[in-house]
């Protein structure tokens, strides 16, 4: 009875939302969204884009 009565005790301290995975889907979505945007201004422009400018936090990438 005492291990049941400890195993409940700590169970029911213990949070059971995993932070440690959230983090890292947030971390990665945000590393994905940063790495995707750079590959596609430093890519050949879609129609209407070939005069834009790049933006100055992009930075430029030699092939």
């Amino acid at each position: 009875m005492y291990l049941l009565e400890v195993a409940t005790e700590v169970t029911t301290k213990v949070s059971h939302f995993p932070f440690a995975a959230t983090a890292v889907l947030v971390i990665g979505f945000i590393a994905a969204v940063t790495i995707g945007s750079i590959a596609w201004y430093n890519s050949k422009r879609p129609p209407g884009w070939e005069n834009k400018e790049r933006p100055d936090v992009v930075p430029k990438v030699d092939s």
